[in-house]
């Protein structure tokens, strides 16, 4: 009797598993001949190059100091480091034996054109939502590239995360294919913004939590806020803890120019998506802008904005006495010359510290990875830049800034175990920049 019921349980696994690989299994879609799809129209591909602005195709696929759409950039997730892969039209370690069928399919379903299951990595949960005249723009655009060769580095993933097949399952599990509807009763410029915020610019790949899969979190926490390589990417929605409100108009300016004197400067990340956010036209800016305005709710959220607005430059000129308060002092000493405003109004070449999301995030990663590395000059305020000072204070030193203007700018729980935390993020992005004191 046992025998049999092992021999029938045998049988349904053979069975199962013969059922998923049908269910899964892609077939190959031919090669084409190198240099075979020319003659693209301009418009098309000036379309495509703003398109992938929008997608931040050079920002993932571009490693520091090397060729645009090359690939070989490291991307860490909890199972791993996986690579980005050459998206030039070099024909033997890009895309130019690519059709536009193939890549038409690795955007929209997340298969490669030798049929293997690509990496969510590649977030093409997010680009099955782009509409195909969209996606032949962007083949346009690349397949009109340089070609490089480089090929793909080997992705870090330990069994069994670096076997591809399962990545159908993810899918089957957390995938919704298909292109974006608009909504109806909303404007023009609402699904406007939602069609390029939820599709190819992917934001909830950033600012939404993810589960232990690495899949989105329920929709209740969408736009909720996560940590994404290190840094907090707050919640876009009204949970955001900001003083004041994001507003359409806070938002435009922020996504258009990389700083805002209410809410700060675009840094880490979000500094290379204004980069790249920086060949869309204002009026696809705006759409965006619209988009999370209308999800944050920021029109209802104004009550009490002046009283907060107030209430921030009150605190500018808080430590320039001295107090007895080794962070205040530090601060002072480190910080106020930049961050003093005894205006009447925030300046942006002055940031009001009370205001800024680094601030007011639930964690400190994202300030003490701007006080440990500062803020370039192409980040943000054009000809002003913010100096590293991960060697001019040590781990203490920076957690007593933190805890200083948390305690006294916000009204916000307290950071805990600062100190290690700092430490912390020092040995993490020891392998990047030399951070040590």
């Amino acid at each position: 009797m046992i025998k049999r019921i092992y021999i029938g349980l045998a049988i349904l696994v053979v069975l199962g598993a013969a059922l998923f690989f049908a269910l899964v299994w892609r077939p190959t879609i031919a090669p084409i001949a190198p240099g075979s799809v020319a003659g693209f129209p301009a418009e098309l591909v000036a379309k495509g190059e703003a398109l992938a602005g929008a997608g931040y195709c050079a920002t993932c696929h571009t490693v520091k100091g090397g060729q645009p759409y090359a690939g070989g950039y490291g991307m860490p997730t909890p199972f791993g480091v996986i690579y980005s892969t050459n998206i030039t039209p070099d024909p033997d370690s890009g895309i130019g034996r690519w059709s536009e069928a193939a890549f038409m399919r690795a955007m929209h379903e997340g298969v490669s054109r030798d049929g293997s299951h690509l990496y969510p990595a590649f977030p093409y949960d997010y680009f099955t939502k782009v509409a195909d005249e969209d996606v032949r723009a962007l083949y346009a655009f690349l397949m009109t590239r340089e070609p490089v060769s480089a090929p793909a580095q080997r992705n870090t993933l330990p069994f069994p995360f670096n076997i591809r097949v399962l990545q159908a399952g993810w899918k089957l599990l957390f995938m919704d294919q298909g292109r974006y509807r608009p909504v109806a009763g909303k404007s023009e410029a609402w699904n406007r913004g939602a069609y390029l915020a939820e599709g190819l610019s992917h934001c909830a790949a950033c600012h939404t939590p993810r589960n232990v899969l690495g899949a989105e979190k329920a929709a209740d926490d969408s736009y909720a806020g996560a940590m994404i390589e290190g840094w907090f990417a707050p919640a876009l929605t009204a949970a955001n803890t900001t003083p004041l409100p994001w507003t359409q108009d806070e938002l435009f300016t922020y996504l258009r120019s990389g700083a805002t004197a209410l809410h700060g400067v675009a840094a880490g990340k979000m500094s290379d998506v204004v980069h790249d956010l920086g060949r869309l036209p204002d009026a696809d800016i705006q759409a965006i802008s619209v988009y999370f305005a209308d999800l944050n709710g920021s029109s209802a959220l104004k009550t009490g904005s002046d009283e907060a607005l107030a209430k921030a430059l009150a605190t500018s000129a808080l430590g320039s006495r001295l107090e007895p308060d080794a962070g205040a002092v530090l601060y002072w000493a480190a910080c106020g010359s930049c961050h003093y405003n005894s205006a009447t109004t925030p300046l942006s070449v002055r940031p009001e510290l009370a205001l800024n999301s680094a601030l007011t995030a639930a964690t400190p990663d994202t300030f003490i990875h701007i006080v440990m590395a500062g803020i370039g000059l192409e980040e943000g305020i054009p000809n002003v830049l913010m100096p590293a000072f991960s060697q001019a204070l040590n781990d203490g030193e920076i957690a007593k800034i933190a805890d200083y203007l948390r305690r006294t700018r916000t009204e916000l729980p307290a950071w805990e175990q600062l100190e290690a935390r700092v430490a912390a993020i020092r040995r993490e992005s020891a392998g990047s920049a030399d951070l040590s004191p």
